[in-house]
């Protein structure tokens, strides 16, 4: 009898653990990399395999990184928008194409348009890692330092846009502004 009761016991744990963990939305993991140098990395640019980009490359500006592919449904989702924010705003949006290959990468920015000032091809996906990546879509927000300021899971809305991506590149910039007239 008893020899049931603890796989039973351990069973009826990981059923109550499991049902808690269902409550949390994943896009609130909060980023163990906020407000730390973003990663280290060296990589091909995508447009053009023979020339690289570096983090250090990103420095100086408010950039938003978007890690992107183009197997990547929700991907299409959120590139409507980002197309739109590179017209009407002058602040760098940097691509990351995610596990992907070159080819269908270009297609995919031919035929949906781009919105990337540039874009850094991570065949491997190793400095997606590097940067926490659980799945694409992803967006960092880095500042002149290249600090990471936020980071958003998922695709982008327009109410994440409005509400946590553009008011903080804004005081990032502000920042920077009043760091200059000193």
């Amino acid at each position: 009898m008893f020899r049931y009761l603890i796989p039973l016991t351990v069973f009826a744990l990981l059923v109550g653990l499991f049902t808690i963990g269902l409550q949390y939305d994943p896009r609130l993991v909060p980023s163990p990399l906020i407000g730390k140098p973003a990663p280290s990395f060296e990589l091909p640019l995508l447009k053009d395999a023979e020339s690289t980009i570096s983090n250090r490359d990103l420095q100086g500006d408010v950039v938003m990184l978007n890690v992107w592919a183009s197997w990547c449904v929700a991907c299409r989702q959120e590139h409507p928008l980002l197309v739109e924010l590179a017209r009407k705003s002058d602040f760098k949006i940097v691509g990351l194409n995610y596990k992907d290959t070159r080819k269908d990468a270009m297609q995919w920015l031919a035929h949906l348009g781009n919105p990337y000032l540039l874009s850094v091809f991570d065949f491997d996906g190793r400095v997606g890692i590097d940067f926490g990546v659980y799945g694409v879509p992803e967006t960092f927000v880095l500042d002149q330092a290249g600090i990471i300021r936020y980071k958003h899971i998922g695709p982008i809305t327009q109410e994440v846009l409005d509400l946590k991506i553009l008011p903080l590149i804004e005081l990032l910039s502000q920042q920077d502004n009043s760091l200059a007239k000193s």
